[in-house]
C-alpha cells in the first residue's frame, strides 16, 4: 500500500545528471543538507546517451583518420575498424548503462539520493513518486534547483511514431550499425553521428535544411567537415527537408523518406537530430505559476526570474543559456555559491565575471565538434558580431602551414580564426578547424575570459613544433596586414 512521508532538507535538486550532481556537491560542501531526485540513471544524459558514448564511438574513427596518413602507420590501419571492439568500448564508457558507480559517489560525499519522479508542489516543496510507488513530500529550507536537462525534439511529421525513429539516445547506444542510415539535421549531433556510423560501416545520407553544415559556426567549419564526410563516402544533401516517411512491411521493414525536392531515399534507420526541448513538461511548474514544457528563464545567478522569493533555480540545459554539459557544470558551481551565500545571509556579487554570475554563458561558451576535422569554438563568430553590432578585426590563418600540423598529419588541412574587439584590443572569439584542434580551445577560452590584451599575447610563447604555434601565426598575420 503506497505511503506518504515528509522530509526536510536545506536544498532539493531535481535531476541527478552532471549538472544536478555538481549543484549538490557544492551545496553539501557548504554545509547544506541536500537531496538529489532522479527518475532515470544517476549521471544523466551525458554519461549514458550523449558525451561519453558518442566520444567513445568517435575516438577510434578520428585516430584512424590521422593514422592512415602517417608514414609507417598507414599500411597497418587501412583495414576497416573492428566494429565489435568499438561498440564494446562504447558500452564500457557508458558503464553498460548501470549507475552503481555514480550512486556510490553521491553517497560518499553525503548527498541523499531519492529515486523517483519529482514535481514541484508549491513554494519550496517537491512531491516525489518513488520507484516503489510511494509518495515522498520534500520541503526545502533554502532552495530548489531544477536540473532536468533537455531531450531530443522531434519534428511534427505525420506518422513519425510509426517510424520508430532514432534520436541522439538510439544513435549513441545502438548495438549494431544499420546498413543504411538517414540523418536529418546539420548540427553537432547530426555531423558527429554521420562521422561515427559511416566509419563503422553504415551508408550514411545526411540531410541539411540549410546550405551548409554547422550553421551556427563560421562557414569554413561546415565546409571542411562536408568535404571529409563526402571523402569518407557519406552523401550530404543541402537545402532539403523531409516531407514524409513511412516504415514499410510489418513495421520492421525499411524506411522510405520523401524529400522536399521530390526525391526519395530508402534506409534501415532514420535519425532526427533536429534540436532539443526542455524536460519541463511534467515537473509541476504550474504549481509556481509557470507553464509546463517551457524553458526556464533565469538571471546570471541562475535564479528563475518569474518566481519571487529567490528560492527556485534552473541550471543546465533546462534554462537554455548554453546547452553543453561543461557549461551546465560551470553554472552548477556558480549556483552552489549563490545558494550558500543566500543561506548564510551574504551579499551576492553578481557583476560581470563575479563569483555569483555566470558571465561565461554570454561571453565565452566553448564547444568542440568531434568530427574529422575537429571543430573548436568559443566566443563570437563573425555573424554574431555583426548581429550584435560589435566592431571586430577578423584574423585568419591556414593551420596546415605549421610545422607542428604537418608532424601531426602530413596532409593536414585546417583553418584558424580569431576575432579582436577593435576598441578593447582583446580576443572575443576564436574558431579552430582541423585534426587535433580540440586541445587549442582552452587557451582561447582563457584569452577571452581573462581579457588578455593582444599585445600581451606576444609574450605567450608556443612550443615548437606544436599546433599551438597557430597563436603566433595569427598575431603575425594581424601585424603584417
Amino acid at each position: 500500500m503506497p505511503t506518504e512521508n515528509i522530509r526536510t532538507y536545506d536544498v532539493i535538486v531535481i535531476g541527478a545528471g552532471p549538472v544536478g550532481e555538481n549543484v549538490a556537491d557544492r551545496t553539501i560542501a557548504a554545509g547544506l543538507s541536500t537531496v538529489l531526485v532522479e527518475s532515470e540513471l544517476a549521471g544523466g544524459e551525458c554519461s549514458y546517451w550523449a558525451c561519453e558514448p558518442s566520444k567513445a564511438l568517435l575516438r577510434p574513427v578520428l585516430l584512424r583518420a590521422d593514422a592512415v596518413h602517417v608514414p609507417g602507420l598507414d599500411p597497418a590501419v587501412k583495414n576497416p575498424l573492428d566494429v565489435e571492439a568499438v561498440l564494446a568500448h562504447r558500452n564500457r564508457m557508458s558503464a553498460d548503462w548501470n549507475d552503481d558507480g555514480q550512486v556510490e559517489w553521491i553517497k560518499s560525499v553525503g548527498i541523499d539520493l531519492l529515486r523517483g519522479h519529482g514535481r514541484l508542489a508549491g513554494e519550496r516543496e517537491v512531491s516525489v513518486e518513488t520507484t516503489e510507488g510511494d509518495t515522498v513530500r520534500l520541503r526545502a529550507r533554502h532552495a530548489v534547483a531544477i536540473c532536468t536537462g533537455s531531450r531530443a525534439a522531434l519534428p511534427s511529421l505525420p506518422g513519425i511514431e510509426n517510424l520508430r525513429p532514432w534520436t541522439s539516445r538510439e544513435a549513441t547506444s545502438a548495438q549494431r550499425p544499420p546498413q543504411r542510415l538517414v540523418i536529418v539535421g546539420a548540427g553537432v549531433v547530426g555531423v558527429e553521428m554521420a562521422t561515427a556510423w559511416q566509419a563503422l560501416g553504415s551508408r550514411v545520407t545526411l540531410l541539411a535544411r540549410e546550405d551548409g553544415l554547422l550553421p551556427r559556426m563560421e562557414p569554413f567549419a561546415g565546409e571542411l567537415v562536408t568535404e571529409r564526410l563526402r571523402e569518407a563516402g557519406a552523401e550530404v544533401l543541402f537545402n532539403v527537408s523531409v516531407v514524409g516517411a513511412e516504415r514499410v512491411g510489418d513495421g520492421g521493414g525499411e524506411i522510405r523518406v520523401a524529400l522536399s525536392d521530390g526525391g526519395e531515399i530508402t534506409a534501415d534507420e532514420i535519425l532526427f537530430a533536429t534540436g532539443r526541448a526542455p524536460r519541463s513538461e511534467d515537473i509541476g511548474l504550474d504549481t509556481v505559476g509557470l507553464k509546463p514544457g517551457d524553458w526556464l528563464a533565469t538571471d546570471d545567478s541562475l535564479t528563475v526570474t518569474a518566481v519571487p522569493g529567490n528560492w527556485l533555480y534552473a541550471v543546465g540545459d533546462v534554462n537554455r543559456r548554453a546547452l553543453f554539459t561543461h557549461q551546465g557544470k560551470y553554472q552548477a558551481r556558480i549556483v552552489g555559491s549563490v545558494i550558500a551565500g543566500r543561506a548564510q545571509g551574504d551579499q551576492l556579487d553578481t557583476g560581470r565575471w563575479a563569483p555569483h554570475s555566470s558571465t561565461a554563458d554570454v561571453e565565452a561558451v566553448p564547444g568542440v565538434v568531434f568530427t574529422d576535422p575537429e571543430v573548436a569554438t568559443v566566443g563570437l563568430t563573425v555573424r554574431e558580431a555583426e548581429r550584435t553590432g560589435r566592431a571586430v578585426e577578423v584574423v585568419d590563418y591556414e593551420i596546415g602551414h605549421l610545422a607542428g600540423a604537418v608532424q601531426h598529419r602530413p596532409d593536414y588541412r585546417g583553418r584558424a580564426r580569431i576575432l579582436i574587439d577593435r576598441d578593447r584590443q582583446v580576443v572575443v572569439g576564436a574558431t579552430f578547424v582541423g585534426p587535433g584542434v580540440a586541445e587549442l580551445l582552452y587557451s582561447a577560452t582563457v584569452a577571452i575570459t581573462g581579457e588578455v590584451p593582444v599585445e600581451r599575447l606576444w609574450h605567450a610563447v608556443p612550443a615548437f613544433p606544436t599546433i599551438s604555434e597557430v597563436w603566433l601565426r595569427l598575431l603575425e598575420t594581424r601585424r603584417d596586414s
